[in-house]
């Protein structure tokens, strides 16, 4: 480590210290009760659907909450079985077959650009699903996603290759206990109008935030004073794994970071933790702010691990958010991180309206000069903490996760599992420790100058 980088990471120590001891206890600042994922939904008490023949992909889904006493005796998640999943292409169309240890509520309908077919269970474990064996047999499907979704809910997502619309789906029912179950898919060739024109996920399939829980009053900005309030967000998650290379996958290396960061911050004291995800799910990027707003958030951290198909880039990166990406390689991983939400079946058509849009450029005029001095204390501290940077390390792009117009936030790259050396580091427990001390102390130091910087805009 440089004299310089010794001598800024002993700064930043002296000068929370100092501030520990002047400031006493001070005001309690009290932040909105946390959100860690959406509540699942009552699990319906169905044991098997048949779905009408259908010509267009219109949503089908079983009747919710029908008892059934034989569903009552059923434990535990239902299981795939046999071949699993098979992709059988026809000559116009293709058929899905999943074979599964017992009947479950489940509902399809397919969603355009890209052409997908979502499939939702309550609930399937998918352990031991190959989507790459399940491709090999198909040239109709391009993609298999499988994963969990939200409590309780598991998705499979197909990306098609062309339009093919639901033609028929319904799920066998055994004659005998113990008996495979079949859930069987049938689709036909479309035109691209056709398809657009009965796709979308309406609300029988859309999982929203709990609408009864109002959102809280904007919070005013952090003083110094009480803990500062951090939300972190593990990148990706159940059926979007992220990036993976030579079995490492980017959404379970950044859950077990971000459990370390966060007992690093509470051992410190004088921060409250939230996390957007603690297992491994799927969270769309737009409630990953939501729920750092109903955490009445001072920061937001997104936790990332990507992988480049070209160069050797190394070392750790913070993003900040802008329209205009750095390079092009910034562009391309803000799209590939937008991408998942995309594909992994979330509805993206509803926008902010034109008023809206004005309003959070008006309160970004405060937040972003904030979200600079941030990022620039989180390179310098994990720099210094770890001496493991990318060579241009504070970049821009149009990260969706980053646009919360009143949180300072920031997107870390950690590293690059493209880079056998990252690679090594990211799996190393005391390489881990390091950079969470690193983020600890950027973190405080920021706290102090952030709010420094207020009382003199107030006087």
């Amino acid at each position: 480590m440089t004299t310089r980088k010794k001598r800024r990471a002993g700064a930043i120590l002296l000068a929370v210290a100092g501030f520990a001891l002047s400031a006493g206890v001070g005001m309690a600042q009290e932040a909105a009760a946390p959100l860690t994922s959406v509540p699942p939904e009552p699990r319906p008490a169905h044991a098997a659907v048949e779905v009408p023949e259908i010509a267009t992909a219109m949503t089908t889904a079983p009747p919710a909450r029908v008892p059934d006493t034989t569903s009552q005796t059923l434990t535990g998640l239902a299981r795939l079985t046999g071949s699993s999943v098979t992709i059988t292409d026809r000559w116009r169309g293709a058929a899905l077959e999943i074979g599964m240890t017992r009947t479950v509520p489940w509902r399809v309908f397919t969603l355009d650009d890209p052409q997908r077919v979502v499939v939702d269970f309550s609930e399937l474990d998918w352990a031991g699903l190959d989507p790459q064996a399940v491709l090999a047999s198909s040239e109709r499907v391009v993609e298999v996603r499988a994963g969990l979704f939200r409590p309780g809910w598991t998705r499979l997502v197909l990306t098609l290759a062309a339009p093919m619309v639901v033609e028929k789906a319904w799920m066998t029912s055994p004659e005998t206990d113990g008996a495979p179950v079949i859930m069987r898919l049938d689709l036909a060739q479309s035109t691209p109008d056709a398809f657009a024109a009965t796709s979308g996920a309406p609300d029988s399939a859309v999982f929203a935030p709990d609408a009864l829980r109002p959102m809280p009053s904007p919070k005013t900005r952090q003083t110094g004073f009480g803990d500062l309030v951090v939300v972190l967000d593990p990148g990706h998650g159940g059926i979007d794994p992220g990036a993976e290379r030579e079995g490492v996958v980017e959404a379970d290396l950044m859950l077990t970071f971000a459990r370390q960061l966060k007992e690093t911050l509470l051992r410190a004291g004088g921060f409250k933790v939230v996390m957007t995800r603690d297992r491994d799910m799927f969270v769309p990027l737009e409630e990953r702010v939501t729920i750092a707003r109903r955490a009445g958030a001072d920061v937001f951290l997104s936790l990332h691990a990507d992988a480049l198909v070209q160069g050797r880039a190394t070392g750790a990166t913070v993003y900040t958010l802008s329209e205009d990406a750095t390079d092009a390689a910034s562009q391309s991983l803000a799209e590939r991180h937008d991408r998942g939400d995309i594909l992994a079946g979330v509805d993206l058509s509803r926008q902010s309206d034109e008023v809206a849009l004005v309003l959070m450029d008006l309160a970004r005029t405060e937040t972003t000069p904030r979200a600079e001095s941030l990022a620039d204390a989180l390179v310098e501290g994990i720099y210094s903490a770890t001496g493991s940077t990318y060579k241009t390390p504070r970049m821009k792009a149009g990260f969706s996760v980053l646009k919360a117009p009143d949180i300072p936030s920031a997107l870390i790259e950690l590293g690059f599992l493209s880079s056998p050396r990252d690679r090594k580091l990211l799996q190393d427990e005391n390489w881990r420790r390091q950079a969470a001390e690193g983020i600890r102390d950027a973190l405080q130091y920021w706290s102090l100058q952030d709010a420094a910087k207020a009382e003199r805009l107030r006087q």
